[in-house]
């Protein structure tokens, strides 16, 4: 993870408010004239006091009542204003963040998101971002309205006596400055620590509730309590001491106000008594001060609560500034398949030689297999036929072209991949289906499933095509979410047909149906089959062998 300094996050944070910036310059000037309004009825209570004492004001009794009514029935509407604004601005970024995020973590996906935990990254998409909310909400205005209001008000209270407005300005900046960046270090790493453990908690219960019966049946549903348990436990201590920050910070704000307060009380006796102001010198800057902290405390109280809103927008800029393994290529002449190859490749994950200058010839209309040992490298290389991941040594080739300069959506409709794990979403067989090709019609999906040889079986079914499959498809068996990725792949209709073991979880019935129709696309399709099984191999017009990262 990237470490970025408060000001730095907050800098990048702002920089995305850049197509809302006429909403937000409103919602300030709309906050400061409804604090100004707030503090201007206190000011004119101060002033009624005089006239009620005979001392000369510039108003009258009835035009202070009046002004009054007035600042009272602005400050409500402006601050409602003020708020439909700021929350207009903060709901429409945290829509666009998290289309930037989505975008990014296509951009990203397989090579990046590889080995993440899924849970973490739910939670930077729904809560991290979310807490950036109170950023936009409740932040950059308020530091924009505290400074403007502090500025009107410090040259108010000067107006009286110039060591009033210093004493003020003073108060404004320990208040809303000086408080805000203490608290902010002695906060230090612990909304970083809590958002990485949040997410870490959010990863692990994840993981608990995908493998609950595993835990179940093997007897470990205490000891995986335990361990939730104790995340829960660390992460409770450490929004302890976040809290015990944010307490200690509103004492620490309220004390230094009531001594501001007392200093202002001082200075104005000590005028008074040298005849430098009169009795309306001491009352109307003590009354305005007294009246005027509230835009400042909004900031100090934003020193503690801020370490969490920053850690999470650490955590969503780690995303967006990621940068992919593979870059999408655009602008490249389209390509028509006629053939691939893989000519002396070399791979190594993290160091880990995986393949090591293996040739692979695949002609158009033949079907190709691969075998070899688990680990050996037969996954990988399919993968970097797709692009999934550059060669680090090596080319891989599509219609003789290097495929780096292959436009990647045009790379994608080339080929399809049957891999060993079909994930199936939250939906229906059919909307399942369509994810290989959104246009296509009935017809072409029952013709895609009857080559797949699951079409039978859909019709078993009480709903048929519109059945639900359930949560990463648990209401089906693998054999039968296998044969469903087989039908996505025929439906995607791609010239280039890589299939990693996609008969390991197939009966011979349902293998034989399956290599038939493969064999029959072999007019139409070059087919890719990675496998174990003799019986898959059969098809194959020719067969490499991978041993050690190497073809044979």
């Amino acid at each position: 993870m990237k470490k970025r300094s408060g000001f730095g996050v907050m800098k990048q944070l702002i920089g995305l408010v850049r197509p809302l910036a006429g909403f937000m310059i409103l919602a300030i000037d709309m906050g400061l004239a409804g604090h100004l309004a707030a503090s201007g009825i206190t000011i004119l209570g101060g002033y009624a006091v005089l006239e009620v004492a005979g001392i000369q004001t510039p108003f009258t009794l009835k035009g202070i009542f009046c002004l009054v009514l007035v600042f009272a029935l602005l400050r409500g509407i402006l601050r409602y204003a003020e708020q439909a604004c700021n929350h207009f601005v903060a709901f429409k970024l945290l829509a666009l963040i998290r289309d930037k995020v989505f975008f990014a973590l296509r951009k990203l996906c397989p090579a990046k998101l590889d080995g993440k935990e899924k849970g973490n990254l739910i939670s930077v998409i729904t809560s991290d971002i979310e807490l950036l909310e109170v950023f936009y909400a409740h932040t950059i205005s308020p530091v924009a309205i505290a400074a403007l209001f502090s500025g009107i008000m410090s040259l108010f209270i000067g107006s009286f006596h110039r060591s009033f407005g210093v004493i003020a300005l003073a108060a404004y900046g320990t208040v809303g400055v000086v408080i805000p960046v203490l608290v902010s270090k002695r906060s230090g790493e612990n909304g970083l620590r809590f958002r990485t453990k949040a997410g870490e908690l959010s990863g692990f219960v994840l993981d608990s509730l995908r493998g609950l019966s595993e835990t179940l049946q093997y007897g470990q549903g205490r000891a995986r309590l335990v361990q939730m348990n104790d995340r829960t436990e660390q992460l409770s201590i450490d929004e302890e001491k976040m809290k015990r920050v944010q307490g200690s910070n509103q004492a620490v704000t309220n004390t230094v106000i009531l001594l501001f307060d007392l200093v202002m009380l001082f200075a104005n006796a000590m005028c008074y008594q040298k005849g430098s102001i009169g009795f309306a010198g001491v009352l109307i800057p003590t009354i305005a001060l007294m009246s005027s902290f509230g835009p400042v405390v909004a900031l100090a109280n934003l020193g503690s609560t801020l370490q969490n809103t920053f850690a999470a927008g650490n955590r969503v800029l780690d995303i967006l500034e990621e940068s992919p393994v593979v870059e999408e290529v655009q602008g490249m002449e389209p390509v028509t398949f006629t053939g691939a190859c893989a000519d002396k490749v070399s791979f190594s994950y993290g160091g880990e030689q995986i393949l090591d200058q293996v040739s692979v010839a695949i002609k158009k209309g033949t079907v190709i297999g691969i075998s070899g040992r688990s680990g050996s490298g037969k996954s990988t290389l399919l993968k970097l036929f797709l692009r999934f991941y550059d060669t680090q040594k090596g080319q891989i080739q599509i219609s003789g072209k290097e495929i780096s300069r292959i436009n990647t959506t045009n790379l994608r409709d080339m080929e399809s991949l049957v891999s060993q794990e079909t994930h199936l979403f939250c939906d229906s067989i059919r909307s399942n289906l369509r994810i290989a090709k959104l246009d296509a019609t009935d017809a072409e999906i029952e013709a895609a499933c009857k080559k797949a040889s699951v079409h039978e079986f859909i019709m078993g079914l009480a709903d048929g095509y519109d059945t639900p499959v359930g949560e990463l498809g648990d209401t089906l068996s693998g054999g039968e979410r296998q044969r469903l990725g087989l039908a996505r792949a025929f439906l995607h209709d791609a010239d280039l047909m890589m299939l990693d073991e996609p008969t390991s979880n197939l009966d011979s019935l349902n293998e034989a149906v399956i290599l038939k129709a493969l064999r029959e696309e072999k007019n139409n399709k070059t087919v890719v089959l990675v496998s174990h099984r003799a019986s898959t191999m059969r098809i194959t017009d020719q067969i490499y062998s991978v041993e050690h990262g190497r073809i044979s």
